[in-house]
């Protein structure tokens, strides 16, 4: 029974792994046509996406994302375990809300593609992992590119070129240095906060990322 029970566990395991690997190759060259997120919320608030290339993508909205979330992107191979332990350290000391996290944009990537939203160590470990394997396989370039059109910008919104067109009636590669500064002001609260109608909040956020992005190099 036990032994039975235990062959069906790693059955299952392995096929779970094997389907995450197949699915990493694909989406090293395909488009994933939908998210967990997309789908749980798709009943709701519809799906609005355009996939467009990174290439297709201004350069300083790449570079605002980058520094309002994760400006050693460059420098981590999917897991920035300094800034996790920075996370750590700071909510401990302040507790409550807002509360600091400490994933990259690798680990956000992996969990919007491949997994389910909420909080727990089962989540969080397959989270790294894949982080680390998609920064190995996909490259940074293909990590950004997937990112920037998948993640949510508001309620049903996915993906930079549907929210560049939303916000602000442009196309994402025609977005100016306070456009891309809002957009990636408002990722850590998507549904709440809107980049065309920024709060005090949001604004101040937004004048911050806009002045470190100013330093963030894309030629790698």
């Amino acid at each position: 029974m036990i032994r039975a029970l235990v062959r069906s566990l790693v059955s299952a395991a392995v096929t779970v792994v094997g389907l995450l690997v197949a699915a990493i190759l694909l989406f090293r060259v395909v488009p994933p046509p939908a998210t967990p997120l997309m789908l749980v919320h798709a009943p709701r608030a519809g799906i609005t996406k355009t996939w467009v290339p990174l290439a297709r993508m201004a350069p300083v909205l790449v570079r605002s994302v980058i520094a309002a979330e994760d400006t050693r992107f460059f420098v981590h191979h999917g897991v920035d375990w300094g800034a996790i332990e920075e996370a750590h350290d700071y909510n401990e000391r302040h507790g409550g809300a807002p509360r600091r996290g400490g994933s990259t944009i690798t680990m956000q990537c992996a969990r919007n593609v491949f997994l389910w939203q909420g909080k727990s160590y089962v989540r969080k470990g397959l989270e790294v992992a894949l982080a680390y394997a998609i920064d190995a396989v996909w490259g940074k370039r293909r990590v950004l590119e997937v990112y920037l059109n998948v993640i949510e910008w508001g309620p049903g919104l996915y993906g930079a070129e549907a929210a560049s067109r939303t916000y602000f009636g442009a196309s994402a590669a025609d977005l100016d240095a306070r456009q891309a500064a809002l957009l990636a002001a408002v990722l850590p609260s998507p549904v709440r906060w809107v980049a065309s109608r920024p709060t005090r909040g949001v604004l101040a956020r937004a004048a911050t990322i806009e002045a470190r992005a100013a330093s963030v190099h894309l030629d790698r």
